[in-house]
């Protein structure tokens, strides 16, 4: 191995999901902000080549580099359609992928690695730092309180066991134990914890995540302080080496994307111009890339967003059109869009926009928060629970869905409590205090910015 010549940071990210972006926008922020140190960016070759581009946005990072891992699906492989089948063959394959790119890098940098820095998901970064003996720097792509389920994972399982279907009269019942989730339910937890394939690789990869968190240097959040429940911000202090909210890691200054807008090919900002002396009256739907609702739920949102009256912009994929009611387009011509995609942090951006419905994914969750947007909760999987019962129970700026679907009647309701109804107005009113906090977060002298100097400090000390 090469001599640690000058400080070498290895970056591995979990590639799949949305996982890949917000620690690409850390990276940013931590090479432009550190120039004399080297950054290495780890990801299988699906998932580099799937994160934003930074040439034009970020020409003079050049201390930053790529380098692909193996995602372990053997050569002429046929896919069987079984649930995660790409990311248990990726499981398959690690830690060895990224022990043998990082020797690569260790070799073009002609420097040995000096800090490793990993998505959360990735515990074994922890062993490989360990013999290195250099630190490790964990970091949680979502909110704190997904993060302290899956923390508490043993605490949950000795208290309430195993919760073998929906249905179970413990699925209503309290995290009154764990610091912070009183206001939360067992339903609410990811699966993996006590419902779902609790022995899947997947699984067994998340609960070892939670054991092994207080032994990093630093668990670094994709959150903003104020946003989750301050008890258990708290509580993860207490627990971890340090803990460091540094969200909205995409609006940190070193890596805000100012010299090109983003690109729109479906002309989604000029027909929200449209309605332009309309202010808070356009809702937007968007479930994000990896999930969809079932074709029926999708026909009865269809339905609710014609009889409610109101303007909206559907990003919906081509494939899920079919779904659609019978001459639906046709009939909201002119007051609807519907686009196979939209730039997403624009449209939420503008001051048309009232009202957005949403899986609650945590990036979603950021970015709706940023622009003081209140939303309709739909969740499907992972975090998307609780992060929805914090939105509506805790922050009091969404719309929980009750009974876990999509109807005409809770759409109409929803859309008309939010866009017309004085109760709308007060739920706008504490979306734009959310606004104000993260912005202020990631202000010259804001929380997260003096945060993000505390990981600079961490990762250069080498």
């Amino acid at each position: 191995m090469a001599p640690i010549t000058k400080p070498h940071v290895a970056i591995l990210s979990f590639p799949f999901g949305t996982h890949a972006t917000p620690l690409l926008f850390l990276s940013l922020n931590l090479a432009s902000s550190a120039p004399h140190v080297s950054f290495s960016f780890f990801g299988t070759p699906k998932s580099n080549a799937s994160l934003p581009s930074i040439s034009s946005s970020w020409p003079t990072i050049s201390n930053l580099k790529f380098y692909d891992v193996g995602d372990g699906v053997p050569e002429g492989y046929v896919f069987k359609g079984k649930p995660q089948e790409d990311i248990e063959l990726y499981l398959s394959a690690i830690p060895r992928n990224y022990e043998e790119a990082l020797e690569e890098a260790v070799r073009r940098e002609n420097s040995n690695v000096s800090c490793i820095v990993g998505d959360s998901f990735l515990w074994f970064a922890g062993q490989m730092a360990e013999k290195l003996e250099v630190p490790w720097v964990s970091f949680w792509t979502s909110g704190a309180c997904s993060l302290s389920a899956h923390f508490y994972t043993d605490r949950i399982r000795r208290t309430i066991g195993t919760v073998q279907d929906e249905v179970s009269a413990r699925m209503g019942e309290a995290l009154t134990f764990v610091p912070g989730l009183s206001n939360f339910r067992v339903s609410d937890l990811p699966e993996g914890i006590v419902f779902g394939r609790l022995t899947s690789p997947f699984s067994e990869l998340l609960h070892r995540m939670g054991q092994e968190s207080p032994r990093a240097a630093a668990v670094v959040i994709n959150t903003v302080e104020g946003l989750d429940p301050t008890t258990v911000l708290d509580d993860l202090r207490a627990s971890f080496q340090k803990c460091l909210p540094v969200g909205p890691v995409s609006l940190l200054n070193k890596a805000r994307p100012d010299s090109e807008p983003e690109l729109d090919p479906h002309s989604c900002i000029s027909w929200l111009d449209s309605f332009s002396d309309s202010p808070a009256s356009v809702a937007y739907v968007s479930f994000g890339t990896v999930m969809s609702p079932p074709p029926s739920e999708l026909a009865e949102l269809a339905e609710g967003l014609e009889a409610s009256g109101a303007h909206f912009l559907w990003s919906l994929r081509d494939k899920h059109r079919e779904s659609l009611p019978a001459g639906f387009l046709d009939r909201t011509k002119g007051r609807g869009h519907v686009v196979p995609w939209a730039p997403q942090t624009r449209v939420l951006g503008h001051v048309v926009v009232g009202a957005f419905v949403t899986h609650c994914g945590w990036n979603s969750l950021i970015e709706s928060a940023v622009a003081g947007v209140p939303m309709i909760c739909r969740p499907f999987f992972g975090d998307q629970r609780i992060n929805g019962r914090m939105l509506s129970d805790v922050l009091g700026v969404a719309i929980r869905v009750k009974g876990g679907a999509l109807t005409r009647e809770i759409v109409m309701d929803g859309l008309d409590l939010l866009l017309r109804r004085p109760e709308g107005k007060k739920i706008r009113e504490k979306a734009q205090y959310l606004k104000d906090l993260t912005l202020n977060a990631v202000s010259e002298t804001g929380s997260s910015t003096n945060n993000l100097k505390t990981v600079l400090e961490i990762i250069t000390r080498g």
